[in-house]
């Protein structure tokens, strides 16, 4: 079944379209989330041959992120691979990541980040290593990065999962909703384009962090 490419994007006009144009030359069906942009990455993604599902006001990454999962379980979608709209993931590495997780039969294949950790900042590098081995612990994942959102969804975890987040602690919800559910979850390693994304994200490292560690454990 095919898969699409879902691209959840908030203010990103200066690097949305390079991203874009690179998923394009997959052969892919791609869907842009613009989520409350307020500085013209609506009228970027507009002039592509792509979908383009917009919130009203910024709700963030989870919401995004739903909204586009939504859309492609009723488009008969048999999976999802999410990019970020900043340029931080190789997109090239979009097909690799589908094959991979179809013939592994898994459900939740993530782009593995683990050989860059020592790259990243020192909150962002303490976290992805406390995170993969909370997850590991509790859940028996065999994952060596738990945050990366360069990811394949298969189409049946996502009609199966119920998602209440709606910030950046999605992505930890739906690991623990798929290892609640049953589902198989695994790593692929794909380095990123930029280790430590800082300058073109909208993570913010504390808050941000803390959320994602309140969902994990809330859901233990």
């Amino acid at each position: 079944m095919e898969t699409c490419i879902l691209i959840p994007a908030y203010n990103a006009a200066h690097t949305i379209a390079a991203v874009v144009k690179e998923c394009l030359t997959l052969g892919m069906p791609v869907v842009v989330v613009n989520d409350g942009s307020t500085e013209g990455t609506g009228k970027v993604v507009a002039d592509f041959p792509v979908t383009v599902l917009s919130h009203a006001a910024n709700m963030g990454k989870g919401c995004a992120l739903k909204t586009g999962f939504s859309w492609a379980v009723q488009q008969g979608f048999g999976s999802v691979v999410t990019v970020d709209a900043d340029g931080q993931h190789d997109v090239s590495a979009v097909p690799r990541l589908a094959d991979s997780a179809r013939q592994a039969d898994v459900d939740i294949l993530i782009a593995s980040r683990f050989s860059q950790f020592e790259q990243m900042s020192g909150l962002r590098k303490t976290w992805n290593r406390f995170g993969v081995w909370c997850m590991r612990t509790r859940t028996g994942f065999e994952i060596n990065d738990s945050q990366s959102g360069f990811r394949y969804y298969s189409s049946r975890l996502l009609r199966t999962v119920t998602l209440s987040t709606s910030g950046y602690d999605l992505e930890m919800e739906i690991l623990m909703q798929a290892w609640r559910h049953g589902f198989r979850v695994a790593c692929l390693p794909i380095a990123a384009r930029v280790a430590d994304g800082r300058s073109t994200s909208h993570f913010r490292p504390v808050r941000d962090t803390w959320n994602i560690c309140k969902v994990f454990l809330r859901n233990m």
